[in-house]
């Protein structure tokens, strides 16, 4: 469902804009529990995800907006990461704006100058494209907010995380916290391709998760996530995985409501293996774990068999891995993890992050 939202902008004069505005926001990075993996244009997913919203890897991104003598046929920027030029994420942020441009078309009389940077090292393995797309949509939404001051808090929300996704399907998910459902699912009416919405029904255990991210390989993936999405398109089980995750959100509905930490042990390992499995069956097949990565996996069980905790491992799309376990377990789990874990990351590189909420102005 869309819920009945227009995105669209309606045009305004070039003399009833804002001469300059300049706007700082922070987004968080998520982790996925129901991932997904295969998407449809534009940045349409083929199957719902569900994520823990982060608290402490964030993006920073300031936008400053300087209004032009005429309107241009596409939209200017300039974009800086940590104070410095950075060529290199031009490309994708021309694509975004370009994909965008129909629902803020306001922005074609800007030169956007963007500064960014992150709370966690830009090639950690840590999923920046969420966080700064989402950064980066709330600047742009917070100019349109300034220009058309009906639009509701709601709308703004849904406006920022429809712009996201087109950015990065993922950011969708990093606009609000603390866990969040992007796609449409029949078991949530209020449910949306284009948008993320908040799951307000769940055990308060969950709300306050930690995540430590063990950072295995901190060096560019050999296949990119856009060529991993790609492949699906034609893989033997895409159809076969897409209704297994459909599957799965109804379950993690189930284990929400419960509290039941063991079931949430059990499917979100499940979704992450399933994930990697479908990369391993691509076709050409691909192999995005290291071997520390599959002695983590080991380390966590042999752990769980022992302690009866409940700690759980999962994977984005590399090989990194993320530990989630409830906060009445932290301090017991935090040792395993510095006695056991540290060593297998590189440069003995990790993060403790934990659930937290979406963007906020800075």
């Amino acid at each position: 469902m869309t819920m009945g939202y227009d995105f669209r902008f309606t045009h305004f004069e070039h003399d009833h804009l804002i001469t300059a505005f300049t706007t700082s926001w922070s987004a968080p990075s998520n982790i996925a529990l129901v991932k997904y993996w295969g998407k449809k244009e534009v940045q349409i997913p083929c199957n719902p995800s569900v994520s823990f919203t982060l608290r402490e890897c964030r993006t920073q991104t300031t936008i400053q907006f300087d209004l032009q003598s005429s309107k241009k046929e596409e939209i200017l920027f300039s974009i800086q990461y940590e104070g410095q030029p950075a060529p290199s994420f031009a490309p994708k942020i021309t694509e975004f704006l370009k994909r965008i441009k129909p629902y803020v078309p306001f922005l074609t009389h800007y030169h956007l100058t963007i500064d960014t940077c992150n709370t966690f090292p830009h090639s950690s393995g840590i999923a920046s494209s969420a966080s700064s797309m989402a950064a980066l949509a709330a600047g742009i939404v917070a100019l349109e907010e300034k220009l058309n001051p009906s639009l509701t808090k709601e709308e703004q929300t849904n406006k920022c995380s429809f712009l996201a996704r087109l950015g990065s399907g993922s950011a969708a998910r990093s606009v609000e916290g603390p866990i969040i459902l992007w796609g449409n699912h029949p078991e949530s009416p209020n449910s949306s391709d284009l948008f993320g919405v908040k799951l307000a029904v769940y055990d308060n255990v969950f709300a306050s998760y930690h995540d430590t991210v063990l950072l295995v390989d901190q060096g560019q993936k050999i296949v990119s996530s856009t060529v991993g999405h790609n492949l699906m398109h034609n893989h033997l089980y895409a159809a076969t995985r897409f209704e297994q995750a459909r599957e799965n959100y109804s379950q993690l509905l189930k284990i929400f409501s419960k509290g039941d930490l063991v079931a949430f042990v059990d499917l979100v390992e499940q979704e992450a293996l399933s994930l990697h499995a479908m990369m391993l069956t691509s076709s050409p097949s691909y192999l995005l774990m290291q071997p520390n990565t599959l002695r983590i996996i080991e380390e966590v069980r042999s752990f769980r068999k022992k302690s009866g905790l409940h700690l759980a491992f999962t994977l984005d799309a590399g090989a990194n891995v993320h530990l989630l376990y409830p906060d009445a377990e932290a301090e017991k789990t935090r040792r395993f993890i510095e006695k056991n874990l540290r060593q297998y990351c590189q440069d003995n590189a990790l993060i403790h992050d934990r659930v937290g909420m979406g963007i906020k102005n800075t």
